[in-house]
């Protein structure tokens, strides 16, 4: 796997920048305390059926299905919400995989052509964030690279954890805060799996 640069900056979560990323009647801000629960031996399990239906609904369109984020990594505390990446062609061209997309259940949410022309697809209750995003993307290859380096390291699967609950306790309901507040954790992280 190509290692990728470390994150130049964050994505924007705030002010007008999140509510223009924003598609839909979504918010552009939390509406419910942000929560970190204990690890669920579950998630893997809900992740393959969520993987089946967008292989299902998609075909060869899917070109990677992966599960991402802290509810991919056993023993590690997360939001209660399943985070996948999803690899297709070309993420501008929202005709190819969106209307599918919909059919099985799932909502877009986030369109941001700024960043690696990310779109955010959700289930109908939010329990899974679907990213999108194009082949040998950056954030993707990060992702999978932070995901499989906490799986093997505990100690920095135990340090994330407790930076990821004292962050969503200093704010609750504010995503932009919740986002920058982990990545200084995040980035020391990536340093450590040989980005720079």
């Amino acid at each position: 796997m190509r290692i990728p640069p470390l994150p130049q900056a964050s994505l924007d979560l705030t002010g007008d920048k999140a509510a223009k990323r924003a598609v839909g009647n979504r918010p552009a801000n939390v509406t419910s305390p942000i929560t970190v629960d204990a690890y669920n031996p579950e998630w893997p399990a809900m992740f393959a059926e969520e993987e089946a239906v967008i292989r299902a609904a998609l075909g060869a369109k899917a070109l990677a299905v992966e599960h991402v984020g802290s509810t991919a990594v056993p023993g590690l505390a997360a939001k209660n919400r399943l985070d996948i990446d999803l690899i297709v062609a070309d993420p501008a061209e929202e005709d190819a995989y969106v209307p599918p997309l919909e059919a099985a259940g799932y909502l877009l949410r986030t369109r941001d052509p700024d960043w690696y022309e990310h779109r955010c697809l959700w289930t109908h209750d939010h329990g899974v964030n679907l990213h999108v995003f194009g082949p040998d993307c950056d954030e993707y290859l990060r992702h999978l690279i932070l995901r499989d380096w906490l799986r093997t390291h505990p100690e920095d699967r135990d340090r994330y954890a407790a930076v990821k609950h004292r962050v969503a306790q200093e704010h609750p309901m504010d995503m932009a805060l919740y986002v920058q507040g982990k990545s200084a954790i995040i980035i020391e992280i990536l340093k450590r799996c040989g980005l720079r």
